[in-house]
């Protein structure tokens, strides 16, 4: 029964959150449409997601997103260092080809999405074969470094997560 009602309960939980960012107002009308659309929406997408992944460990997930928000953080301040103090000439934006082993899609757009939110990289393809990502990274001497990060920093606690 609860899963005929709630068959994406992240997601319905994520509609209420967003409609009530939304409409800027925390009325009990708002709320009631809000739960009206977490059970609308992931109702009538269901058949649309037959081979969803899963979330295996969620206490990980809520690690990740620490892991990411600090991550948005200190990228915010470097990207700050670099615009204001770094002289043109001497920022060294790279291209930056980053294997990945993951496989399920919903994993692969977290990684992507994680790359780009993070300031001073932007995810700007992936392979046809999804083996690999296309970064660029605004300023690094290092491309091997900036890779090697990704898969360690982000990559591997996805495999974990979605495993």
């Amino acid at each position: 029964m609860m899963k005929r009602l709630f068959p994406h309960p992240i997601l319905s939980v994520m509609l209420i959150l967003i409609w009530l960012l939304l409409v800027n107002k925390i009325t009990p009308g708002n709320l009631v449409l809000g739960v009206l659309l977490s059970f609308i929406v992931p109702a009538v997408t269901e058949p649309y997601w037959p081979n969803r992944a899963r979330l295996q460990k969620p206490a990980l997930g809520a690690a990740y997103v620490a892991i990411v928000l600090w991550d948005i953080i200190i990228a915010n301040v470097e990207v700050a260092l670099i615009v204001l103090f770094k002289r043109r000439d001497r920022i060294h934006s790279q291209w930056v080809t980053v294997p990945i082993e993951l496989t399920s899609p919903e994993a692969i757009t977290v990684l992507a999405g994680t790359i780009t939110l993070t300031p001073g990289t932007v995810t700007a393809m992936l392979s046809a074969d999804a083996s690999c990502l296309l970064v660029h990274c605004l300023h690094t001497d290092d491309p091997d470094a900036v890779r090697d990060g990704i898969k360690h920093r982000y990559e591997r606690r996805l495999k974990e997560i979605f495993a």
